[in-house]
């Protein structure tokens, strides 16, 4: 699983206009729709932000991580984003939220969705790399982040 087959440059943004968890998702859903990754912006944003009640996908140490499986596209799709203030999340270390990773998959991809949560946490679980893209300044360096740590 590589990160960039998922991430446009088009479906990562910083600093998000959001300052709250609901507003940080849809904001990302809709990144998703412009880049043409998705085809029912509504859809998934009721899908994710359904699975975002059922419990909180602030996974800790700053990083959330909310998902949802849709037939909205035939494929896995990713946007990420960067608050310009970190969002309270609910998450379980108690602490707000400075990166938001959306991740939306197809019913059928169960496996690919499972391997892209694993590949996310595993980048993410390097402290250095995580507070690079807590200070990135802009989405180029964020997305740039993240593709260097796929080669």
């Amino acid at each position: 699983m590589n990160i960039l087959d998922i991430l446009s440059p088009k479906a990562v943004k910083a600093p998000l206009e959001a300052t709250d968890k609901q507003a940080a998702i849809y904001e990302l859903v809709e990144l998703l729709a412009e880049a043409d990754l998705i085809d029912d912006a509504e859809k998934l944003k009721a899908v994710v932000w359904d699975r975002e009640e059922q419990r909180s996908t602030g996974i800790g140490e700053g990083l959330a991580i909310p998902h949802g499986k849709c037939d909205c596209s035939p494929n896995l799709a990713m946007a990420i984003g960067r608050p310009r203030e970190p969002i309270e999340f609910g998450s379980v270390d108690k602490k707000p939220v400075r990166l938001v990773v959306l991740l939306a998959s197809p019913p059928d991809k169960t496996a690919e969705h499972i391997q892209a949560l694993g590949k996310i946490s595993r980048l993410m679980a390097n402290r250095e790399f995580r507070e690079a893209t807590y200070a990135a300044e802009d989405s180029t360096e964020l997305y740039e982040l993240f593709r260097k740590a796929e080669r």
